[in-house]
């Protein structure tokens, strides 16, 4: 059993993860032990945001890796479970709908 996680910092940045105790992981989060990126003051206290279960930690791993390089608006989608607008948001801005550069929509 494995986790992939979203942790919304209270600078309302985010924080992505992978875990195999998720509640344990999310209490290193909370105390400041998590990483060194949650361990800032002003990105204290975390929320969890989301999480994914996977049956493997190398899955988990790999899609922690994936959404780490998504946009925020990406990130976004995912939380709010907006499945059908991940195809869109992965793609260029400048290649999405009414996005091509002559002010169209």
């Amino acid at each position: 059993m494995a986790w992939t996680y979203i942790l919304e910092c209270a600078d309302g940045s985010f924080y992505v993860g992978s875990t195999i105790d998720l509640t344990a992981r999310l209490a290193q989060h909370e105390s400041g032990e998590g990483s060194r990126y949650t361990s800032r003051r002003d990105r204290l206290p975390v929320r969890l945001a989301w999480s994914g279960y996977f049956e493997r930690i190398d899955d988990a791993f790999w899609f922690e890796k994936q959404v780490q390089g998504w946009s925020r608006a990406k990130r976004i989608a995912l939380i709010e479970e907006r499945w059908s607008d991940l195809p869109e948001l992965a793609r260029r801005p400048s290649a999405r709908r009414g996005e091509d550069g002559d002010g169209s929509a």
